[in-house]
């Protein structure tokens, strides 16, 4: 395949357009090589980027296509903002006539404008957003007689978004896909949420692409129509493609063959949301005589960098193979360090970022890369006690995640019942029935009384004022609370929680999930419960964690930057700390239990891109030992450490010098195995004065008292109303007229004309 000669071969480059300027010879290779297949492998910092903007300018510079006859795919809207930022640059106004670069979705969304009566909807549908797909699963789950607890609707969603993903319609689906989602009616479900879609004039950011490949299958004139049009394609990022991708660029494609694309299998890393790397490593078979260009001088890290990580990936069978090299200076060999735990780890990375700041490094260009995000809160802690400055991207700081935020209310109210707050975050949390008209009713009677919400809603409970099956809800709550409350005076607070999470639920619930997501959550539960472990009492750790979220959150100044792996794909830092390379984190084990020697693979592509964020210094840090669920484990180091090549890395350890050494680290931060031998001492339960005015402190948990404790704890500060009297007129806005045959404090016992005898709160009549 020949090379556009459009661009001059000589040195001088005053003679290169602006676009070409500065291009090595592969670069200029990609964008000359117009006609026909393009395999542009780019390897991490060679300046994909900079070729194909170059390439797209190239396309449009020389006539050889209007802007509206290329399809430019980018995979994020950053992504195509800054595609059109740059090609403005060289070519003018004449970028504004590119209607066709954009998303996946955002393509799809307008392709499908255009055609949407092919598929069953009209040209002005609605796009659904996660909240809205949720909301009309559970509906379609409950009235086709399932379970919403046992099958959740976001297992179902998570499902339907996987098969649109492999382009996957209701009646495409096996029998192993059917037997996905509630023993065999998977495709049913699926079925009936398409079909309540189209009644709708909906659909989800899955049928974008879905729906238009549809098109193209059983329109033929309509994908002829772009085969025509779309002179040139272009793809960023073709490795992160998924099926459905795949298979609607193929088609596109298919007449002319004059797309390029633009990727690296070794940066292959989300095959959890879709992504297959086969995509882009059958992409010569797809299109026979493709040119196969490799971009391999790379303008980010220094060559022992490199040489680390290319040695790394070596060890992957699935991959089109290339060699990065730079002309950066050699600089600084990769660190491997081991130490004794997980603390300790932390305390070793701020010593590090400590020693660069001294040297003149900024905050700015250091960052912590981690597997999973229950990783970040050991630095997180340690980073608030040295008042070092800190930003989580990609995420929230590990205290501010909903889960964890979930779990502190559940805290909180068991160390202070009048926090309201955090009361009404969890009181139907997991979901128990307690719709919003209860908790108006709580508020109503909270407000009436000056009561706190949880003692509002406990005398509620002792009323009819509520249903039969929410006023049970609530004092079932309210005893939980009493038995937790009372485990927190002998029980350390880490089982506490432990605790906590199974009993109210929480635990099953994530587990009914069965996704990533809630995988996820459950981990950083874990590390919660971790984090606990190092403090005597509830109180205490409470009082850290306000410190923590008070924790100065200007955006002023610089900070070290803490994300996952994952989400740091594509930046770069000159100095870049990974922590945690151990077995069983990284690579995770539940990685390898659900996907095996792919998932390897893959885990070991997530380790080089990691690498390969660092420009000058890359240090990677292993722990002897973790505490994992509560229980110290050894740890063996990663066997991606073991696969460094070693005149590349410089090895530390702190565990050097024999047992001595490591028994002198272990009084510094107490043996971590102590705790297995050591009994949790007999505490004596103790009332004060204020532990009935404490709600839910003032119960006797036995069965035999529990309607006696809920009338006595919820009275305090019950105070009747002195217009009301035995025999009163009084009007219910529930029940209607009545008449008060017996009062309690502020209960009164109304015999209604139309209810009967109901037990009602006096602020909820007025008088007849």
């Amino acid at each position: 395949m020949s090379a556009d000669p459009a661009l001059p071969t000589v040195a001088d480059e005053a003679e290169v357009p602006a676009y070409a300027q500065g291009l090595n010879a592969p670069q200029r290779d990609a964008v000359l090589t117009t006609e026909g297949p393009v395999l542009m492998l780019a390897g991490a910092g060679t300046g994909k980027t900079a070729a194909l903007t170059a390439r797209l300018a190239h396309l449009v510079a020389t006539r050889r296509a209007w802007p509206s006859e290329i399809l430019c795919v980018t995979f994020t809207n950053k992504a195509a903002r800054e595609m059109r930022e740059r090609v403005g640059r060289h070519i003018g106004p004449a970028v504004e006539g590119m209607p066709w670069l954009g998303t996946f979705h955002s393509i799809g969304a307008k392709m499908l404008r255009r055609h949407a009566e092919l598929v069953g909807l009209q040209s002005n549908y609605t796009i659904i957003d996660t909240d809205d797909q949720i909301r009309l699963l559970k509906a379609l789950i409950t009235d086709n007689g399932l379970d919403e607890k046992r099958w959740p609707a976001r297992q179902l969603a998570g499902l339907i978004d996987r098969w649109k993903n492999r382009g996957l319609n209701p009646a495409d689906l096996d029998a192993v896909e059917n037997e996905a989602y509630a023993n065999g009616r998977g495709q049913q479900m699926y079925g009936l949420y398409q079909a309540r879609l189209k009644s709708l004039n909906a659909c989800d950011f899955g049928d974008l692409l879905l729906h238009i490949l549809n098109v193209f299958r059983s329109h033929r004139e309509v994908l002829e129509q772009y085969q025509q049009r779309f002179k040139y394609i272009l793809v960023d990022e073709y490795q992160d493609t998924n099926q459905v991708q795949y298979l609607w660029l193929r088609l596109l494609a298919q007449e002319r063959k004059n797309i390029c694309v633009v990727g690296d299998d070794d940066q292959s890393i989300y095959s959890w949301r879709g992504a297959e790397v086969a995509n882009i490593l059958k992409f010569e078979k797809d299109f026979p005589g493709a040119a196969v260009i490799k971009l391999e001088q790379n303008y980010r890290s220094t060559p022992h960098i490199l040489a680390a990580a290319s040695g790394l990936i070596n060890a992957n069978s699935a991959r089109l193979g290339k060699t990065l090299w730079t002309e950066i200076p050699a600089g600084e060999k990769v660190r491997v360090i081991g130490v004794w735990d997980g603390p300790e780890e932390a305390r070793r990375v701020g010593e590090e970022i400590e020693r660069l700041e001294r040297e003149g490094a900024g905050l700015d260009q250091v960052a912590i890369l981690v597997r999973a995000q229950y990783q970040t809160r050991e630095f997180e802690d340690r980073f608030i006690q040295i008042g070092m400055n800190y930003r989580i991207i990609g995420g929230f700081r590990f205290y501010e995640r909903a889960e964890i935020r979930d779990a502190l209310a559940y805290l909180r109210v068991i160390a202070s019942p009048a926090d309201d707050l955090a009361f009404e975050r969890i009181y139907n949390q997991p979901k128990r029935g307690l719709g919003a008209k209860t908790l108006e009713s709580m508020h109503r009677h909270a407000r009436a009384t000056g009561l706190p919400l949880a003692a509002a809603s406990l005398q509620l409970a002792d009323t009819d004022e509520l249903p039969a099956r929410a006023r049970g809800t609530i004092a079932q709550l309210m005893g939980q609370f009493l038995r937790w409350r009372d485990l927190a005076e002998t029980t350390a607070p880490a089982e506490l929680i432990r605790i906590v999470l199974a009993e109210s639920g929480y635990d099953a619930m994530l587990q009914a999930e069965k996704s990533a997501e809630s995988a996820g959550r459950a981990e950083n539960l874990s590390e919660l419960a971790r984090a606990m472990e190092e403090y005597d009492t509830l109180g205490d750790f409470l009082e850290h964690v306000a410190l923590v979220m008070d924790n100065d959150r200007a955006d002023d100044g610089e900070k070290v930057t803490i994300m996952t792996i994952h989400a740091a794909k594509g930046l770069e830092f000159d100095h870049v700390f990974l922590p945690g390379w151990e077995e069983g984190v990284f690579p995770s084990q539940r990685a390898l239990d659900e996907g095996g020697l792919a998932s390897l693979e893959e885990e070991r592509r997530l380790a080089y891109v990691a690498i390969t964020r660092a420009r000058r210094r890359c240090t990677i840090l292993h722990a002897a030992n973790r505490r994992i669920y509560g229980q110290w484990t050894s740890s063996i180091p990663s066997r991606f450490v073991g696969e460094l090549p070693a005149d590349q890395i410089t090895e530390e350890t702190t565990m050097t010098g024999g047992a001595s050494l490591w028994r002198a680290q272990m009084s510094e931060h107490d043996d971590p195995f102590a705790h297995l031998a050591r009994a949790q001492p007999a505490r004596t339960l103790t009332r004060g004065p204020g532990w009935q005015r404490a709600l839910t402190t003032g119960y006797d948990p036995t069965p035999a008292r529990v309607k006696e404790n809920t009338r006595s704890a919820a009275s305090f500060a019950a105070k009747p109303r002195a217009d009301i009297a035995i025999g009163q007129r009084v009007f219910h806005d529930k029940f209607g007229y009545g008449e008060v045959v017996d009062q309690e404090g502020n209960k009164l016992e109304i015999e209604f004309e139309q209810a009967g005898r109901k037990r009602v709160i006096d602020s909820f009549v007025s008088l007849a």
